[in-house]
């Protein structure tokens, strides 16, 4: 009795933190962890479309990179990151914009050179660009943005373009239908990148052989009109600073500084930094945000209490209001999705499509809004899902890189969602939900590891073997699965167990868990594993995790955040809300699942 209302305590105390991260219109929108590879890519593009208009700006940028170098000399993606190539690179190569009596910004060159030297064995052009290439294989969507930046900063030598993948820019125009079918080199939302850093290449190495040289000409016209419509009316391509940096530094290289589309970009930059001259990798999660606290709220299972009906009726049409009513141009997905951001440079995916339909399930009351919403969101995620029966995150049917395949974490929220709205909706779609669901279910059976855990794709843990957070993947689809109706895809059963069973041996002696077995324990990885258990087979678990997230929140009231986030191109960020809302679900869902027993 004594541990229920210890928890009970830590939940009301941590439950009132989450209520209080609300801006004044009801929504979350947390702060995305400061990162010094977004940080130097947008001060090296300002830099390059107009150094005497954003000239305190880029050294306001350049000041908070050189102050926040790791000891050893190099840059991580966030501060609490270990240094890594590709962000050492950038920053090496941003620092070359300050001025000649910076000591401080040219001590960290010194350091951040030396750092490079031992990590890519030399500071040869060839072995930096070996080095790079190695990271990434045959993903171009970072590697070559990576090279450009190096390129342009002087650091490859005479000759730096020979160092540069042509990224093959005239497919952009091609029919987006037609993409799938192609092997190409970046993923499916790096288009703007695609154009940009492919022109930049052209214009400035070598042209390649006459008819592929007057090709490329020939399509700069239409390819630069397709990248205009792109851009979203703020100027940011996916909310993202790095994604606009490279755009932006790229076609001011290629001699078009004054092109509509490199001015937005800065601008978006501009408009985007922070007070201490830092840039996150995305504006902020908005939309993700609200969809994961609503639902962390909804799992005490008593109708959504901590919120009144004023604040639900607020929650619900700003969510409806979200939702895309037209075809997206920049990729081209069908009307009826939800994005992480309600900004306008976001677009459409299946992780938030799904937390939103549960989020309006938890709202309630099914009103008529709500109802069309939801129906639309259902057929948007059928027909996202892949022949394999996964869900991918944006785009159906590419599948050649990784941010582009089906995901076993996202699949299982899909398939949560799918149930949640099932007797709602005609028994014609029911029928789809039937197909879809099964579908999913064989996908996640096939996905499931040999120990019994599963990998997500957009979350990973720094120190974990390769990085991945099998906690994560496995915590998300165990909890899923418990979810589901009762009788329904009975199969869940066995593959819970399993992923049951590899959770409670990735239990860290001190009780919490990290991103795999003997990794430190985090709030976000304790918090995920915990909600997934079930207190009627894991109750000491259980306990010894809720004891931990106690311990390690001070009772509900201070949570530190954990890089566990990837962005594109495996860019690791934290969440201040994660460790909060992740909280707020376990302790909640302990205390449902009890009563419930």
């Amino acid at each position: 009795m004594d541990s229920e209302l210890h928890n009970t305590s830590v939940l009301a105390a941590a439950r009132t933190h989450l209520l209080d991260a609300r801006g004044a219109d009801g929504v979350w929108r947390g702060q995305l962890s400061s990162s010094a590879l977004s940080t130097a890519v947008a001060a090296f593009a300002l830099q390059q479309v107009d150094p005497v208009a954003y000239r305190e700006t880029v050294a306001r940028a350049l000041g908070w990179l050189a102050a926040g170098a790791n000891p050893d000399g190099g840059w991580g993606d966030t501060p609490d990151s270990p240094s890594n190539l590709s962000t050492t690179l950038l920053c090496w190569a941003a620092l070359g914009c300050a001025k000649a009596d910076d000591a401080v910004a040219a001590g960290a060159v010194q350091r951040a050179a030396a750092w490079i030297g031992q990590a890519a064995g030399s500071l040869d052009p060839e072995a930096l660009a070996q080095a790079v290439a190695a990271s990434y294989g045959s993903d171009h969507t970072f590697s070559a943005p990576i090279l450009t930046v190096c390129a342009l900063a002087g650091r490859l030598g005479e000759d730096p373009w020979r160092f540069v993948p042509q990224l093959p820019f005239e497919w952009s125009v091609l029919p987006r239908g037609l993409f799938r079918f192609v092997r190409l080199e970046v993923v499916s939302y790096a288009i703007p990148a695609l154009i940009a850093i492919g022109l930049v290449r052209h214009r400035r190495g070598e042209r390649g052989a006459p008819p592929v040289a007057w090709l490329r000409d020939t399509v700069t016209g239409p390819a630069l009109r397709l990248l205009r419509r792109c851009q979203p009316s703020n100027g940011g391509f996916l909310e993202a600073a790095p994604l606009n940096g490279f755009v932006a530094a790229s076609l001011a290289a290629a001699g078009l500084r004054e092109h509509p589309v490199a001015r937005d970009c800065a601008r978006f930059l501009a408009d985007t930094v922070r007070s201490d001259g830092s840039w996150p990798i995305d504006t902020n999660l908005a939309t993700w945000l609200t969809t994961l606290s609503v639902n962390a709220l909804a799992a005490a299972g008593d109708g959504l209490a901590a919120l009144s009906d004023a604040e639900r009726d607020a929650l619900r049409a700003w969510l409806v209001g979200q939702q895309f009513d037209r075809t997206h141009p920049f990729t081209q997905a069908a009307p009826g999705g939800w994005s992480w951001t309600h900004l306008p440079g976001s677009v459409p995916d299946a992780d938030d499509t799904a937390g939103v339909l549960l989020a309006l399930h938890h709202l309630g009351p099914y009103d008529s809004d709500a109802q069309a919403a939801a129906g639309k969101g259902l057929q948007w995620l059928l027909d996202l899902q892949n022949g394999d029966g996964g869900l991918p995150t944006f785009c159906r049917g590419w599948g050649k890189l990784p941010f582009d395949r089906s995901c076993p974490d996202i699949t299982a929220h899909a398939l949560v969602a799918y149930d949640a709205w099932y007797g709602r909706v005609d028994p014609r779609l029911r029928r789809r939900l039937d197909e879809a669901s099964e579908a999913g279910m064989e996908y996640l059976a096939r996905a499931q590891q040999a120990d019994g855990s599963w990998v997500p794709l957009w979350f990973g843990n720094q120190q974990a073997a390769g990085q991945v957070n099998p906690t994560y993947g496995t915590a998300h689809v165990v909890r899923a699965l418990r979810a589901l109706t009762p009788g329904r895809l009975p199969e869940r059963s066995a593959l819970a167990g399993r992923g049951t069973t590899w959770l409670l041996e990735a239990q860290n002696p001190d009780g919490g868990w990290g991103g795999a077995a003997d990794v430190p324990s985090s709030i976000e990885e304790t918090a995920l594993a915990v909600a997934a258990l079930d207190p009627a087979t894991s109750a000491a678990a259980i306990q010894r995790g809720t004891a931990w997230l106690a311990d390690h929140t001070q009772g509900g009231t201070r949570f530190d955040a954990t890089p566990i986030g990837l962005y594109f191109a495996r860019l690791w960020y934290s969440e201040r809300l994660y460790p909060v809302i992740f909280t707020v679900q376990a302790l909640s869902a302990v205390r449902c699942d009890r009563s419930a027993h």
